[in-house]
């Protein structure tokens, strides 16, 4: 079970932390990701990371802004995020999938846990 916190309202320009915290152990082993759901718009990709760590992917969209990071140790990963744009906001979930995959992907199919939203506003 996956859990997402840190949301909230922020000012463009602006910073937020998303955390997600894992209830099992076997989190470790699997790739995280970040999808987010902007108003009337699908979910897409944002970010993820490997089971290692060692390798992330970010959408083109906010790469050089957010960083993902994970502690296997606590079973969290998260996406600090920066320089907050308005179009970033959106409902954030995490997910964790593709166990010990060399390198994280960015397609929802292949996540099969899902944690709930957390809402992120940026106001211009």
């Amino acid at each position: 079970q996956l859990q997402a916190y840190g949301g909230g309202l922020v000012q463009a320009g602006g910073s937020l932390r998303l955390s997600c915290t894992s209830s099992g152990h076997t989190f470790r082993n699997y790739a995280a990701g970040w999808f987010r759901q902007a108003p009337g718009k699908d979910r897409d990709f944002a970010a993820a990371i490997s089971w290692t760590g060692g390798s992330t992917d970010y959408a083109d969209s906010v790469k050089g802004r957010f960083t993902i990071s994970r502690d296997n140790a606590r079973y969290t990963v998260t996406l600090q995020m920066n320089s907050l744009k308005p179009e970033d906001t959106a409902v954030y979930y995490c997910a964790a999938g593709a166990r010990r995959a060399r390198t994280p992907p960015p397609s929802q199919a292949e996540y099969d846990y899902w944690g709930q939203g957390t809402q992120v506003t940026v106001s211009s």
